[in-house]
């Protein structure tokens, strides 16, 4: 028996779909690895002016500011070229933001190969876990409230710790940050996978926000852990 016109025109919506997500997850992957350039541009900036960077209780909530209005903007024209732009001056900010954590680091003997340590790891999670979501039959959609209540407590925890300064704090902060970073990985890309997020801007800046997290906990961990003045 010939497939009925219904049945045709399941399957072809259906090869529709999957071709639509397949080119959001292609153009995704391409923008996170523009991104990454003015990323590193920033960085360079940063570090190689020693560029005054917030500091404090303020300062953490003037970076947070500046960060969620560029997220908002993103977000707001992200089906248009302007929010491609926004997302590369964001990724440039974001690049800035890590000057205070490269200088610390360069500080050691082994900074250096730190940075390229934490770098390869955060390619490895980042390999491991679009590898699961790409592949995987389990559905990953029911953790997206619970990883958001995660970054609450993150935020709440580092803040605090700005007039704490405890070092165990800070430990468990960026550990449990790599968890909940990584696991937002399997969540983010899945959800283009499945078609729950069909613009790659959108997607590109979650995917964004994990990679750089994780990259940064880790730096700091291996900072703690093996920095050699």
């Amino acid at each position: 028996m010939f497939p009925s016109t219904q049945q045709q025109r399941t399957v072809d919506l259906s090869k529709g779909g999957q071709v639509t997500r397949n080119a959001v997850l292609r153009n995704t992957y391409w923008l996170l690895a523009l991104s990454m350039i003015p990323t590193v541009l920033g960085a360079y900036i940063g570090v190689s002016l020693q560029l005054p960077i917030f500091s404090g209780f303020m300062g953490a909530i003037l970076f947070l500011a500046i960060a969620f209005g560029f997220m908002f903007a993103i977000e707001k024209n992200k089906d248009s070229g302007l929010g491609v732009a926004l997302l590369l001056g964001f990724t440039f900010f974001m690049g800035l933001m890590l000057t205070p954590i490269l200088t610390r680091t360069l500080g050691y003997a082994n900074g250096g190969s730190l940075i390229m340590t934490a770098f390869g790891g955060t390619a490895a999670v980042f390999a491991v876990m679009a590898s699961i979501a790409t592949t995987t039959k389990r559905d990953f959609s029911g953790m997206g409230s619970w990883l958001m209540a995660g970054v609450i407590v993150l935020i709440l925890a580092g803040l605090a710790n700005i007039f704490l300064q405890m070092p165990i704090i800070s430990i468990v902060i960026s550990v449990l940050a790599i968890g909940i970073f990584s696991a937002f990985i399997l969540f983010d890309v899945q959800r283009i996978i499945n078609g729950g997020e069909t613009n790659y801007i959108s997607a590109t800046l979650a995917i964004y926000l994990d990679v750089y997290n994780i990259f940064t906990s880790l730096l700091h961990l291996l900072g703690i852990t093996s920095g050699d003045d």
